[in-house]
């Protein structure tokens, strides 16, 4: 296959039509709730900082158990690192009265950065109240029942959950760019997905991968991507020094694979690992071609597919990502190298789990859903 023929090809693969994007607004008032954790700090330093959003400031609200009481918590207090000089301006973290409220404040969209089970119960809530979601957990990702019931989540009206399962949009802007202009409900994708789905996507819907050979993703995280809560596996004593894999044939993101990309639970293969690090994910991820290529023809289809994506790059053959390269930004890194014989092909795919695998892609979706450039107040 010629470089200019996979160019074209690949070209078709993400939505890049502008014809039905809303008018850009001037600015949007938003809320976070659960902005305690690592994912809602990242999200109030964005929205603080993001130029649309300087004269409308966001509401900030705590996770579900912090909710105990009406006082009101500086930001400051859970985020030190967002405070602006002795003298700045301090941001409250209130009480959640109902979603009324914050349409009566002139909430426009709501971040859910809390617990899939409580984003299940709240979306339907929320969308009642005419309000548009982006929710950070894996409540509304999965379209398949069987991959979703790895969340164990229960609807008190199921037929209303189906229907806006039906009409929620995969949160991945650089695959669903059309879609996410005008939704309503927006699943945010999850970290390890949006590594392993940047990396393959292009390839995959080029026709370029032997699908059949199997494809195994091997995947690293620092202990952020398990969130701010210690477990057995998570804490110092178990992280430090050390190398673990967890959650083989069984994790959660699987299904996000599956569905997404359009394969057999027998045709991929993830395995996470836990690193001793604070944030940041490598994917390595093995691939069978289904013809002989050249490097050149490998790149020219992840350019040509992310050609109007900026928040990927794409390296040159043998120049792999690094996850120093990436952290705290909201970068994702596609590298690649091919062996001699042109079909084993391995691709490397670096990105920050808390800012490209959570909380800046919700930034970057809140940026399409109004109209906005991609980029805006992530670069």
């Amino acid at each position: 296959m010629s470089i200019s023929s996979i160019s074209e090809t690949a070209t078709a693969g993400p939505e890049t039509a502008t014809a039905l994007a809303p008018a850009p607004l001037a600015t949007v008032k938003s809320a976070v709730l659960g902005v305690g954790g690592f994912a809602g700090g990242e999200l109030a330093r964005l929205l603080l900082h993001h130029p649309r959003l300087a004269a409308s400031a966001p509401v900030f609200l705590g996770r579900a158990a912090e909710q105990s009481s009406t006082a009101r918590l500086p930001l400051e207090t859970l985020h030190p690192q967002l405070r602006l000089g002795a003298d700045g301006a301090q941001h409250e973290v209130v009480a959640f009265e109902g979603w009324r409220q914050l349409r009566d404040q002139g909430v426009e969209i709501v971040f859910l950065a809390t617990p899939h089970e409580t984003s299940r119960e709240w979306v339907p809530e929320i969308l009642r109240e005419g309000l548009r979601v982006i929710d950070l957990s894996g409540a509304w990702r999965l379209q398949d029942a069987a991959n979703r019931s790895v969340y164990q989540l229960r609807d008190a009206d199921p037929a209303l959950a189906n229907t806006l399962q039906q009409q929620a949009v995969y949160g991945c802007p650089e695959l669903h760019r059309d879609a996410l202009r005008n939704a309503m409900l927006v699943a945010n994708p999850g970290c390890y997905a949006t590594s392993i789905l940047l990396a393959l996507a292009p390839l995959l819907r080029s026709g370029l991968v032997d699908v059949g050979h199997g494809i195994v993703c091997d995947a690293k995280s620092g202990v952020s991507g398990a969130g701010k809560a210690a477990t057995a596996k998570t804490h110092f004593m178990y992280a430090a020094d050390n190398l673990s894999a967890y959650a083989v044939f069984g994790h959660r993101h699987t299904g996000e694979l599956l569905e997404q990309l359009g394969l057999g639970g027998d045709q991929i293969q993830f395995t996470p690992h836990l690193l001793p690090i604070p944030r940041g994910i490598l994917s390595t991820l093995y691939v069978r071609l289904s013809n002989a290529m050249q490097p050149e023809e490998i790149e020219a289809c992840l350019r040509a597919f992310y050609s109007t994506s900026p928040m990927v790059r794409v390296h040159r053959a043998s120049q792999l990502p690094q996850i120093q390269h990436i952290v705290r930004t909201n970068y994702c890194d596609v590298g690649f190298e091919l062996a001699p014989d042109g079909r084993r092909l391995v691709l490397v795919s670096c990105l920050d789990n808390l800012l490209k695998g959570a909380s800046g892609q919700a930034v970057q979706n809140m940026n399409l859903m109004c109209g906005w450039g991609e980029a805006e107040g992530l670069l």
